[in-house]
């Protein structure tokens, strides 16, 4: 099974009260989170402990631009942010480089898994 962790306290807060059910990384990523694959949603920093959250299924994976994400990709991502420009910032601080509105994200929509 894979997880799928997510590093932010705010993300944290959104995934508790189920109103995050997308992720957009960094990258061309789809092999390694196939779509129908299950995964662990998980909360922690890189290389700390993890805590586990719910178990989820991937439903979409779409490979984009930044500047081709649009409003439904935002608002799933994180409901706070309400522009790409402002998703753009939050990315580069989180992965410490320059981002630009052509590099390449993948876009990963999920549901919880009921057991």
């Amino acid at each position: 099974m894979f997880v799928l962790n997510f590093q932010s306290p705010i993300h944290e807060k959104l995934l508790t009260a189920r109103k995050k059910n997308c992720t957009i990384r960094l990258g061309d990523i789809r092999d390694t989170y196939p779509k129908h694959s299950i995964v662990w949603v998980t909360t922690g920093k890189k290389l700390g402990p993890k805590k586990k959250l719910y178990k989820a299924v991937i439903d979409k994976v779409l490979i984009k631009s930044f500047g081709e994400l649009n409003d439904d990709d935002l608002d799933h991502q994180n409901p706070e942010i309400k522009s790409i420009n402002e998703l753009i910032d939050f990315f580069e601080r989180i992965y410490e480089q320059n981002i630009t509105m052509d590099d390449t994200v993948t876009v990963i929509y999920f549901s919880e898994f009921a057991d």
